[in-house]
């Protein structure tokens, strides 16, 4: 079977290609990238006019729930926000319940996704035995299952020594750690961030060197073991600085934003909106500015979702006891694209930290247009501005600070290997 994409902008920086082009599809995979006009007249054709056709987005930071959580999501609702949201794989963490620490739980994950999923699912698996930061997890068999990665992510490993075994366990089955680095001494009670805000509002408070330090240590252990360190959703001006620093270095690091780092600031805290409680917490404007200027100079490699849904009762309480997170799938390609509106970055630049960064930090398939690659591709609008209402998210969370907020780029169609699995607003 032939399809052929018709008349669309491609933007593709994994194959270094913008412009004018048709994009064929046969048997599921990329068959070729033609100019205008030039494909074969026996493809069934999609005008795709006026349209961006990119890589896949890939989210390497999702929370799907699924086991133990599916009141709050599962892998069948998690997927369709993705591909609501343009995005074609995730990479979802380990702090479901059981915890995905054993082969077990990595194999019932990827059944779910392979029987109700509409995505393609890569789970991470724990760096710790049920994420106590204790005891080893059983990582041969978590490699053995098909994991991605591994990481502790929403608990932080404070033993040293047992990062340090986890990385060097990591090199041997050539998987990347990825990290969740908050001194939780530091962040004791704290709720938001440590500024004039929370002075204010007399909120317990976390200072962002708590971030800093963790980073410190674990690109310390990372030079140490020889172990590839991911570091996950950065949010202050010190975590850029310390990346900056150990890049320099020739430390094996990459690193990740979200887009509530660049587009917020506690400043949204005032309202004691509980969706706007997330962990680590947003930070001053010096700090979102410095999250911005580490993605332009190539510090922050990926931007990711950190899709956190929650119920409602647990948003529906006292800030200091609201659940942290954001439902992020479904607005992460859109506030991304906010930043070529404001003209911080290039559109290929963004689509960059979207596709092909993700795809090479933790080695998945995907990320390019390449001839003979899986045909994951999104299409979207850039010059269509939509209005979110979480109500209508296809994500079981509605927990986004981002309700009512006008956003650019309008998903139009997201395809997963070869075939349609969302347009206009439904999925396929």
């Amino acid at each position: 079977m032939k399809l052929l994409l018709k008349g669309g902008t491609v933007v593709d920086p994994g194959g270094g290609q913008s412009g004018p082009a048709d994009v064929l599809i046969e048997n599921g995979v990329i068959s070729d990238v033609l100019s205008p006009g030039a494909g074969p007249k026996d493809a069934d054709v999609i005008d795709v006019s006026k349209m961006t056709i990119i890589p896949g987005v890939i989210d390497i930071h999702t929370h799907l729930r699924e086991p133990g959580f599916e009141y709050k999501e599962t892998v069948a609702s998690g997927t369709r926000a993705a591909a609501a949201g343009g995005v074609t794989s995730v990479a979802c963490m380990a702090n479901t319940d059981p915890v995905n620490d054993n082969g077990q739980i990595t194999e019932y994950i990827l059944e779910k996704a392979e029987t109700t999923g509409v995505v393609r699912v890569y789970p991470v698996g724990a760096v710790s035995r049920g994420l106590s930061g204790e005891v080893l997890a059983e990582i041969g068999e978590l490699a053995a299952a098909g994991v991605c990665a591994l990481s502790d992510d929403g608990h932080v490993i404070s033993n040293s020594d047992l990062m340090r075994r986890g990385m060097e366990y990591a090199v041997t089955f050539d998987l990347p750690v990825i990290s969740h680095s908050e001194d939780m001494s530091l962040v004791a009670d704290g709720v938001m961030n440590e500024g004039f805000v929370s002075t204010e509002l007399g909120l317990p408070a976390n200072p962002p060197q708590a971030e800093e330090i963790m980073i410190f240590r674990d690109v310390t252990l990372a030079q140490l073991t020889g172990a590839r360190l991911h570091v996950a959703h950065i949010s202050t001006a010190g975590g850029v600085e310390v990346i900056r620093r150990a890049k320099e270095r020739g430390v094996a690091v990459t690193a990740e934003t979200c887009p509530h780092y660049f587009t917020l600031t506690d400043d949204a805290v005032r309202t004691f909106d509980t969706n706007t409680k997330v962990n680590p917490p947003l930070r001053s404007e010096e700090d979102r500015r410095a999250v911005i200027e580490g993605l332009k100079d190539g510090t922050i490699d990926v931007i990711a979702s950190d899709h956190a849904p929650h119920d409602i009762v647990e948003k529906a309480v006292e800030f200091s006891y609201a659940a942290s997170g954001i439902s992020g799938l479904e607005t992460l390609l859109s506030l991304s694209l906010q930043l070529v509106r404001d003209g911080e970055m290039t559109l290929f630049d963004v689509v960059e930290k979207l596709t092909i960064a993700p795809a090479r930090t933790l080695g998945l398939a995907g990320g390019t247009l390449a001839t003979g690659v899986p045909a994951d591709l999104t299409i979207v609008d850039t010059g269509e501005d939509w209005t979110v209402d979480p109500r209508a998210f296809f994500s079981k969370g509605k927990n986004s600070p981002f309700a009512g907020r006008s956003v650019p780029g309008r998903v139009k169609m997201t395809i997963v290997a070869g075939s349609i699995v969302y347009r206009e607003g439904a999925i396929v």
